[in-house]
């Protein structure tokens, strides 16, 4: 007796095949939107790192010339971490127009992105 597949066994194969090939693309697909999501962000907190390092000794001097200026050195910190408080006021208050929605966004566009 030859043991030949009928039709019906081949479709079925094949339709095995296709769908784990579909389920491993899909899983690949995955792999990429996320490392690319990631490597972003990642990028962009390395830039933010270096940045806020920078912004730090720039407060520092000038929270000593402001200090010299006003006679004491510890009023130069003081009206610097004043200057702070209110920013931080204003970007609370606008928190998710400038930051959550951007980063949304971004995150979005990066995992729809074709090719």
């Amino acid at each position: 007796m030859d043991n030949q597949a009928t039709p019906i066994e081949m479709l079925f194969e094949k339709a095995e095949d296709y769908t784990r090939t579909t389920v491993e693309l899909a899983k690949l697909n995955v792999i990429d939107k996320s490392a690319d999501v990631l490597s972003s962000l990642l990028s962009r907190l390395i830039v933010v790192i270096v940045v806020a390092m920078v912004a730090l000794l720039i407060n520092i001097g000038l929270s000593i010339w402001i200090g010299d200026l006003l006679g004491k050195t510890y009023y130069g910190y003081f009206a610097v971490a004043g200057t702070y408080f209110i920013l931080a006021i204003i970007i609370n208050s606008f928190k998710d127009q400038w930051i959550k929605v951007p980063m949304s966004n971004l995150i979005i566009s990066k995992m729809l992105k074709k090719g």
